[in-house]
């Protein structure tokens, strides 16, 4: 871990994975007050997976970990309703969480390392290929940016446990680790 920071959450029933993509509907007060406040500072928010509570209402209690997120496209949709497409960043895990009067949840959380670069293992071979596999049906938009990319341990595991059906327990888990070549071996686990 490095160092530390302060970050609004927004938690979801669903784990939002570095690199990874997910639509967003956005109504609640304290939600469109924390865009505003974000916009007009400069600052992001976090996500989170939900362990007890629900996404509206009573403020729910946050997964540790989660990823900051890059706001990519927004619009208001023919409901009123703001709808943000965003994509996950960095991972970070969360000290100590305070809920503000508003109901918003805010956690001081350090930075998890950025992933290395390393290359797949010969262990880990046939996940790449898997992971191609699934590109070719799946469409365009998970098709990497460079072919190198196929051969990169990190970039192929958070790809696969976006694609693969995973319960959002286990993607947490992978969350959670920092060696990539752990997650492989745990993606691998999984695999009937």
């Amino acid at each position: 871990m490095s160092d530390t920071g302060t970050l609004p959450l927004f938690p979801l029933h669903s784990v939002l994975l570095p690199g990874a993509a997910i639509g967003l509907r956005v109504f609640e007060r304290r939600y469109l007050d924390m865009l505003r406040g974000n916009s007009r500072d400069g600052t992001g928010f976090g996500v989170c997976l939900i362990l007890q509570g629900e996404e509206v209402g009573a403020a729910a209690v946050p997964a540790a970990f989660g990823v900051d997120v890059r706001v990519e496209d927004f619009d208001m949709g023919a409901d009123g309703v703001l709808q943000l497409r965003l994509r996950g960043m960095r991972r970070f895990h969360v000290e100590r969480t305070r809920v503000r009067d508003n109901g918003l949840v805010v956690a001081d959380v350090s930075w998890c390392l950025p992933d290395s670069d390393d290359e797949l293992r010969p262990q880990h071979a046939l996940l790449g290929t898997l992971l191609q596999h699934i590109i070719e049906q799946a469409g365009s938009e998970y098709a990497p940016a460079s072919p190198v990319q196929l051969d990169q341990a990190a970039w192929v595991g958070w790809q696969l446990a976006q694609l693969l059906p995973l319960e959002e327990s286990q993607r947490l888990q992978l969350l959670q680790l920092d060696d990539p070549h752990e997650r492989l071996q745990r993606l691998l686990g999984w695999m009937p």
